[in-house]
């Protein structure tokens, strides 16, 4: 059979017309359902592209959900992340989806806890931008904790304050430990939100 989806969809399509009347060959019948088969797995590759590049022009889950058969939103996404390939390909749609769950409650518990700690991290992220007799690397780091510092969400600070921790040593020690402390704690955070949610089993949001 023709090896593009389209002429391969018209042959297998035929086949199929000619065996509810019986005149088909049983060779072509298997080489039917090997064409049916790849062509399936074809066209499985193509609906989480075509979702992710309506998302990426703007389209919303509520605007997919009828073309994926779905009822809702949260339906919608559910079902992009169970057909996303996972990358060790070991995951199953289902823990795709509870993967990504664990994510966002541990991102909002983490993003509450730094708001509320907005004080701190903001004194922390002063000192860090202020360090003098930096590395050039060390300097850049320090740069951009002084940038995100300027930004209205807290949270911003965090990435940008684990980065310059990789540069701080010797007569920053104090500093450094202070800065590990936070990120040890946003882990724990994050765990913590996690667990919570799998004992909550909430819906998909």
């Amino acid at each position: 059979m023709d090896a593009t989806p389209a002429r391969t969809m018209q042959d297998v399509h035929d086949v199929v017309l000619a065996a509810r009347t019986g005149a088909v060959a049983p060779e072509r019948l298997i080489e039917a359902l090997t064409a049916l088969r790849v062509l399936r797995d074809e066209l499985g590759t193509w609906e989480p592209e075509l979702i992710a590049a309506a998302r990426a022009g703007g389209t919303s889950w509520g605007a997919l959900a009828p073309a994926l058969g779905v009822a809702s939103r949260q339906a919608a996404e559910r079902r992009f992340l169970r057909l996303q390939p996972s990358a060790t390909g070991e995951r199953t749609g289902e823990a795709r989806v509870d993967a990504e769950r664990d994510r966002r409650a541990g991102d909002r518990a983490v993003a509450d806890w730094a708001r509320r700690n907005a004080a701190v991290l903001r004194g922390l992220a002063g000192q860090v931008s202020a360090l003098d007799g930096l590395s050039t690397a060390a300097r850049h780091s320090a740069d951009r904790v002084g940038v995100a510092l300027g930004d209205n969400d807290v949270t911003s600070l965090l990435p940008h304050l684990a980065a310059v921790r990789a540069h701080l040593n010797g007569e920053h020690a104090g500093l450094a430990g202070r800065l590990d402390a936070i990120s040890e704690h946003t882990e724990q955070v994050r765990r913590e939100a996690a667990g919570k949610r799998r004992v909550r089993n909430p819906d998909p949001e």
